[in-house]
């Protein structure tokens, strides 16, 4: 194998474009299925407590992640993304910045390999890095929001070409993506109605699972946890001596 162009070289050449690339449709559509199946893992695998359907997922996505760093045309992920968008125009973007970003997800898939596939220790914290995964597939499937690419623009001294999004080239913004005074009020109220009620159901709601515990506890102060767990045991002594108090 020619190490120069194992390196430096990722994607294909498609004419017109001064460097390899890949098809970015494909790449959100790849994002969208591995982010659909941890969710549904998540909730089943996790807030059940059906682990092997953890593991086989945790598997599977490192196996996926470890054949994209070689090639996007050896992994699971990407071809199913491929079959998908098979009839939509192609969006070719840079190819070895994509390929710094799933370099990245396959360092983060480590760990969770180890944890949770061949010794299962679940915590709070650990689970942060799925959802930190699950985090970044999203925010490319949904917005082709890519955070490695970021991260590779600013550690290389050359500014990356045809960037998701075509985020390399827009210098300035069409009229229809400015927001007015208006726009800007509603969004504000969306994105802090959206926090404070993730917050408030967290803060508030009785949890069902030990993963909903943890999310519980993790957003409440230690004296808001203190003083749930007197009020709790003060429940548990009224109702089993009454008024004996």
């Amino acid at each position: 194998m020619n190490l120069q162009k194992f390196l430096f070289e990722y994607g294909e050449k498609v004419p017109g474009y001064d460097v390899t690339v890949i098809n970015e449709r494909e790449a959100r559509a790849a994002a969208g299925i591995l982010f659909m199946l941890g969710m549904i893992v998540i909730f089943v695998g996790i807030g059940y407590g059906h682990i092997i359907v953890a593991r086989v997922y945790l598997a599977f996505m490192w196996v996926d992640f470890s054949a994209r760093v070689i090639s996007p045309k050896y992994s699971p992920s990407m071809l199913l993304g491929k079959f998908v968008v098979r009839n939509q125009k192609p969006e070719y973007v840079g190819g070895l910045q994509k390929r710094f970003a799933w370099t990245l997800g396959w360092l983060i898939s480590f760990p969770m390999l180890y944890w949770f596939v061949l010794n299962w220790d679940i915590t709070f914290y650990k689970v942060l890095i799925c959802v930190l995964c699950l985090t970044l597939m999203f925010l490319e499937t949904a917005f082709s929001i890519c955070i490695g690419c970021m991260i590779y623009k600013t550690i290389m001294k050359k500014d990356p070409t045809h960037c998701p999004g075509g985020v390399c080239e827009i210098q300035r913004r069409d009229p229809i993506q400015m927001f007015n005074p208006i726009q800007k009020v509603i969004a504000v109220l969306a994105m802090l109605g959206i926090v404070i009620g993730t917050y408030l159901f967290l803060a508030h709601t009785e949890s069902k699972t030990f993963f909903g515990e943890f999310l519980h506890e993790a957003v409440l102060t230690k004296s808001q946890l203190k003083q749930e767990k007197d009020e709790v045991y003060q429940r548990a002594l009224d109702k089993e001596f009454g008024d004996d108090f």
